[in-house]
């Protein structure tokens, strides 16, 4: 594994970017993948804070977003795809483990996961693939969650002060895409035919929401009185323009029917609904519900699924795209049937479950069980069915999505008992949660306090 972070952009960066993907390459060389109807290139693209439906294409009245649009439009897209937790180290992590927070144990910004586990990358490298990541936000730092452990190569862009704060804890997409063509274009020099997975995670539109005014016009948005949420838009239209430099670029040197590429979302954003602003806290679908979309041309199909689904099934339905074991354990679905068009609807309503927590882990009055006693919200889902149980209050919620979208109308009895479905996930998080107290929490530096601070994870309940 090879991290880098935002100083080795010097003049040396051509060497090291070179010399980590020779090695790559003499890794995994021989056991490179042969056959032309496999991808040379798995890219997945991840979201900060981006809400489904702030998209055009989930049905959003401003045109935000036409590349992500046209990406989503020529591959399967997910309408009702939603995040395990919503906070980006552990919904990122379980994204590349196929495991739920409570398995992987990075269950708050600043908890690290297990050591050794299964993987994404991990399957990926022992066939013969290059891996490489490049995170822009910076609860992903390597020695905040163990994500390092996962890629052979590992880049931290952080050269931006996105916040108002004095020290750089993110970049902007411009920066990311930058840093991860770089990386392509030298591993695609030196070693052509091994196949790659990249993994690229931009920050915008995480909070504070900067105005990109040249949007302001496109979007019919007032310049001289934009609001928080027109803020919001404009982010959105940012990241949009990054995604689709990327993928433009990409397709330049890979044929579009030898690139996968997964596009998704870590957790969505509240923008006022319940009075709330930001993510983390609660299980409400603004910060739930998360795009989520596959695009391989000739191999999968264009369409939409309708049924519900998690990032926890992207792993699974990689491997099995590919032919390649899935990991005991694991416990996404996979959705290559429906990517075939052999499987549009899975009919598959099994209650789902949830979880929030308290932001992050920074001192050591937190470090006394850190992760059991971080649990804030646990959900089951059901088909429209949807079971809230606010932990620290003993508050439980009962929402019918489909007649009450919004979630403003409880139907919970006052004499009701909580579900059996909702029993269930309570007692596996908390039984999980439970036994990865015994992992060992690390006192932040300083620097990273800040750095979380600055990024609102720090002012918890």
């Amino acid at each position: 594994m090879i991290i880098v972070g935002a100083g080795s952009r010097s003049r040396n960066r051509r060497l090291w970017l070179l010399s980590c993907v020779f090695c790559a390459a003499a890794v995994g060389a021989s056991h490179a993948v042969a056959a032309a109807t496999q991808p040379q290139a798995i890219v997945l693209i991840t979201v900060d804070a981006l809400r489904a439906d702030r998209l055009s294409a989930y049905g959003y009245g401003r045109p935000t977003s036409p590349h992500i649009d046209a990406m989503l439009a020529g591959g399967l897209r997910f309408e009702r795809a939603r995040t395990p937790e919503t906070l980006t180290t552990p919904a990122m992590c379980s994204m590349i483990t196929g495991l739920p927070p409570h398995q992987h144990g990075a269950s708050r910004n600043g908890l690290r996961m297990q050591e050794g586990l299964d993987s994404l990358p991990k399957e990926l490298a022992r066939h013969g693939w290059s891996t490489a990541a490049f995170v822009t936000n910076w609860p992903l730092k390597d020695s905040l969650s163990r994500l390092g452990e996962h890629f052979r190569h590992y880049g931290e862009v952080f050269t931006r002060r996105r916040w108002f704060g004095l020290l750089n804890a993110e970049a902007t997409g411009e920066d990311a895409t930058d840093e991860a063509m770089a990386w392509v274009s030298a591993h695609l020099d030196a070693h052509p035919e091994q196949p790659f997975l990249l993994w690229i995670h931009y920050s915008e539109p995480h909070a504070p929401y900067h105005f990109h005014k040249q949007f302001a016009a496109r979007l019919a948005i007032d310049v001289r009185h934009p609001t928080r949420s027109d803020r919001y838009d404009t982010e959105v239209a940012a990241v949009d323009v990054a995604a689709g430099k990327l993928v433009s670029a990409l397709r330049e040197r890979i044929p579009a029917d030898r690139l996968l590429i997964a596009f998704l979302a870590d957790h969505g954003e509240s923008l006022g609904e319940h009075d709330y602003w930001g993510h983390g806290r609660h299980l409400y679908e603004p910060t739930l519900h998360i795009p989520m979309g596959l695009n391989w041309p000739g191999h999968i199909r264009t369409g939409t699924v309708s049924a519900p689904a998690t990032l926890l099934d992207l792993p699974v339905t990689v491997l099995d795209l590919l032919g390649l074991p899935i990991p005991d354990g694991w416990t996404g679905r996979t959705w290559a049937a429906a990517g075939a068009g052999t499987d549009a609807a899975v009919a598959d309503d099994s209650p789902l479950c949830y979880q929030a927590h308290k932001g992050a882990v920074h001192g050591d009055r937190d470090s006394d069980r850190a992760r059991s006693k971080g649990l804030l919200e646990v959900a089951a889902v059901s088909g429209e069915r949807k079971e809230i149980l606010r932990v620290t209050t003993h508050t439980r919620m009962l929402f019918d999505l489909s007649s009450d979208p919004r979630e403003l109308h409880s139907l919970v009895p006052d004499t009701s008992e909580p579900s059996p479905e909702l029993v269930r996930c309570l007692g596996e998080i908390s039984h999980g949660l439970g036994a990865l107290d015994r992992l060992v929490t690390r006192k932040l530096d300083e620097e990273t306090v800040q750095r979380l601070r600055a990024l609102g994870y720090l002012d918890e309940e």
